[in-house]
């Protein structure tokens, strides 16, 4: 039998005991008030009622303390271990006790033996922390294995780390995290911003990150990992946040020079698709009025496909401006209908081919938008191109905008095409990311909405995204009127509002430009 057993069944005895006794009171108050006093009346009545309510006063009071002295030694017990009051109050002596003296002693005891541990860890862990490099038990680890503090100082970086790095871990050890790893995201979604959110909302969290970009010093290469972080507020012995990094330089390094020699190539064919465009715009003019109906449809065919062909070369090109932080867009007052319009009117062509209609609804009361209409054009383009793509034949696509609640120009491209699986949205905006469900029957690169995405965010907008499958998808962005930006630039004092569209996000915030 069990100490906690044994303690329950003299519990159960001694409460069995108590209500015996509180019977008892009762049946001997009534037994003195009928046969000894003999009481009667209104004397009588008031004896009934006084009797057991003294029996509820009384008993449970004298009672309540013996049953709850185990607990007051036990109380006692972590009192006395405690660092604050442990010089006030005194080690309890279990052998007082009846009620519970097996099981409060024991507790008392494995609370002792804990304490006795950890003042031993606390010891040990004060003199690892002097020499952590040597008797730190990550040492071993094949991964690259890093410790921030509460203040984000490297507290330890064992040696697959120090060798990754190209770094001593001597010298890694006492720099802060952002000063030592010259870390890039490919979002904004980085280790300096979701640690300021934890450290405010959460005593413990994990994160990872994928595609994470580092350069080594003295070198023009760089490396890439996935990189994942656990925060443990308050840790005793200072290590905040741990950091893994696992290596991926060669698989994600494959894809960036895919990326660079797809650059180069398709980089040669815009000339000649420049003078296909231009014959093709000729003969439409010269010929086309005097052209059967068949011809006239396979020269809006050339046309249309020539168009998909130019947008796909000015995708490419543009994301590897992106990856290199070459992309710059000079933002100017523009009218946003007009913008729309002439988006709308050079796809309605693409469209047309398959007998999809494009409508716009747009407020008339806009206000100038702040863009850089070359980006802009392309970003609406991405949009309208991928709801023509995923429409049935014979749709029709909503392009709306209007100004909301915070003031912002609100665009919208609707379509009632085949939608997208929810398991599938958080990922339709990254890089060459293509839906396994239906990539062998539509074509693409997997492009156009990560360029939509950096674009918008460079114009200081947010992109969003709806759908549900069978019924259609709505992609939602916002930009900022002109008015606000004008603002922006009084405020700097400059000329021009240049903004660029970066592939890479730096690690903290004091870097970002």
């Amino acid at each position: 039998m069990s100490y906690f057993e044994r303690f329950v069944r003299q519990f159960r005895a001694r409460l069995l005991l108590v209500i015996l006794l509180n019977n008892a009171l009762i049946l001997a108050g009534w037994y003195a008030t009928d046969r000894v006093l003999k009481l009667t009346g209104w004397q009588e009545i008031a004896a009934i009622i006084a009797i057991p309510l003294l029996t509820l006063v009384l008993l449970p009071w004298v009672t309540s303390r013996a049953l709850t002295r185990p607990t007051k030694f036990i109380w006692q017990a972590i009192m006395h271990v405690s660092p604050d009051t442990a010089a006030d109050m005194p080690a309890p002596d279990p052998k007082q006790l009846r009620l519970g003296r097996e099981l409060v002693t024991n507790l008392v005891n494995q609370l002792y033996q804990l304490t006795s541990v950890v003042q031993k860890m606390e010891h040990a862990g004060s003199e690892a922390a002097q020499d952590l490099h040597t008797n730190f038990v990550a040492n071993h680890l094949p991964l690259p294995f890093i410790v921030l503090s509460h203040d984000d100082t490297i507290m330890y970086a064992n040696e697959a780390a120090a060798t990754y790095l190209s770094k001593p871990a001597t010298d890694l050890a006492g720099q802060n995290v952002y000063t030592a790893l010259d870390m890039s995201f490919t979002s904004t979604d980085t280790l300096h911003d979701w640690l300021d959110t934890t450290k405010d909302k959460a005593a413990a969290a994990d994160h990872s990150w994928e595609r994470v970009r580092i350069g080594l010093p003295g070198s023009n290469n760089s490396k890439q990992f996935d990189l994942a972080a656990h925060y443990n507020q308050g840790n005793p012995l200072g290590y905040e946040t741990l950091l893994t990094l696992f290596d991926h330089t060669g698989t994600y390094g494959q894809d960036d020079q895919s990326l660079s020699f797809v650059a180069l190539a398709v980089h040669e064919l815009r000339t000649p698709l420049t003078l296909l465009r231009g014959y093709i715009e000729v003969f439409d003019e010269e010929l086309g009025a005097g052209l059967d109906p068949e011809l006239q449809r396979f020269m809006k065919q050339m046309d249309a496909a020539a168009g998909q062909l130019t947008a796909f070369v000015n995708n490419i090109l543009n994301v590897a401006k992106v990856e290199d932080d070459q992309l710059s867009l000079q933002l100017h007052e523009e009218k946003w209908p007009e913008i729309i319009d002439a988006v709308v009117s050079d796809l309605q062509l693409r469209a047309g081919v398959r007998g999809i209609s494009i409508k716009t609804e747009v407020a008339s009361d806009l206000p100038t938008a702040g863009v850089d209409r070359y980006s802009i054009y392309e970003l609406i383009a991405n949009l309208l191109d991928n709801a023509i793509k995923y429409s049935k034949d014979k749709a029709v696509i909503t392009v709306s905008s209007t100004l909301n609640k915070d003031g912002l120009i609100e665009t919208s491209v609707r379509d009632s095409g085949v939608g997208i699986d929810g398991s599938i949205l958080p990922y339709i905006f990254d890089k060459f990311y293509r839906s396994h469900q239906n990539r062998s029957q539509i074509g693409g690169t997997g492009l156009g909405l990560y360029l939509a995405k950096v674009i918008v965010e460079a114009h200081g907008g947010n992109i969003w995204v709806q759908s549900k499958p069978g019924e259609g998808s709505t992609f939602t962005f916002t930009i900022m009127p002109y008015g606000k930006l004008e603002d922006e630039r009084k405020a700097t004092g400059s000329q021009d509002i240049t903004r660029h569209a970066h592939g890479w996000i730096k690690n903290h915030s004091m870097y970002r430009n």
